[in-house]
């Protein structure tokens, strides 16, 4: 008999915990439940902006090769009458620069010498990636690259050059001064009176540092003139930078004189510059 009840009360026990156990299942299955309908919602909700796509190039030619395939550059680089025909086809070829990843950054160095000067010409070569495209695409990285250069060269960013429309004084204010009178015309000097170098017709024309117009996408130039020496001539550095799409290229092309005293003209020295330029423009378009 006692075993019997023992066995009573033990049972309804076991249900009642059976019971509880059944009812925080249900309750689990709600919460989840719950949380999986939220996670949906967010995701839907949600939708990342698609990268921007990759830059136009996805490789580099090589310097050396694109440089020697324009026919000016023979006339860039003398060549003394002292070297063999294979040592002028060995320094038309150029010497590759260093470079530990050939689809970023390649470069490639010439050198011309003759008794009258020695000329020096570079040409690099750079494909700008975005990291993270989510931000900004491969032009658009090349663009802050092009700019961050442009503001180291001291040159003004492009941009609207008119002048705006003066305004309208107001009532009771004093009008604009009136123009100045001309100078009157300068006449030629008397004869024997000394001449000077800026009134000089046959003085050179100097073009100074500016953005050009015209090669890729954006350009500027830079044109440098060592200092003055007693026993050294005066060289002239051309530096053309020019981006297209995403590719960067950079031009720099010395003129260094034998004899004191000489200035390599401005003119000659960016022309030349500025045709390779051209030419390596025109193989990136192709």
């Amino acid at each position: 008999m006692q075993r019997k009840a023992v066995r009573r009360r033990v049972l309804p026990g076991i249900a009642m915990l059976t019971a509880l156990a059944a009812g925080a299942a249900g309750l689990t299955g709600c919460t989840s439940g719950s949380g999986g309908g939220s996670t949906s919602d967010s995701k839907a909700g949600g939708s990342a902006a698609a990268p921007a796509q990759p830059g136009k190039y996805r490789s580099l030619p090589s310097p050396c090769k694109a440089g020697a395939d324009s026919k000016k550059l023979k006339g860039m680089l003398p060549a003394g009458d002292s070297l063999t025909p294979e040592q002028r086809d060995q320094m038309y070829a150029g010497v590759a620069d260093a470079s530990y990843d050939g689809d970023r950054h390649v470069g490639c160095r010439w050198t011309g010498q003759s008794p009258e000067e020695t000329r020096l010409l570079s040409v690099g070569f750079e494909r700008v990636v975005s990291y993270d495209r989510t931000v900004s695409s491969d032009d658009d990285k090349a663009k802050q690259v092009y700019v961050r250069r442009l503001t180291d060269a001291k040159l003004p960013f492009p941009g609207p050059t008119a002048s705006p429309t003066p305004a309208a004084p107001a009532p009771g204010a004093p009008g604009p001064a009136a123009p100045t009178p001309a100078a009157p015309a300068q006449t030629a000097p008397a004869p024997g009176a000394p001449v000077s170098p800026s009134a000089s017709p046959s003085a050179p024309v100097e073009l100074g540092s500016r953005v050009l117009e015209g090669l890729g996408g954006e350009a500027f130039l830079e044109d440098k003139l060592s200092p003055a020496g007693a026993s050294a001539a005066q060289s002239r550095t051309v530096r053309i930078v020019f981006r297209t799409s995403n590719v960067i290229v950079t031009i720099e092309y010395s003129v260094q004189p034998a004899l004191p005293g000489t200035v390599p003209p401005s003119t000659e020295t960016q022309e030349s510059a500025r045709q390779l330029a051209d030419a390596l423009a025109e193989r990136f378009s192709e």
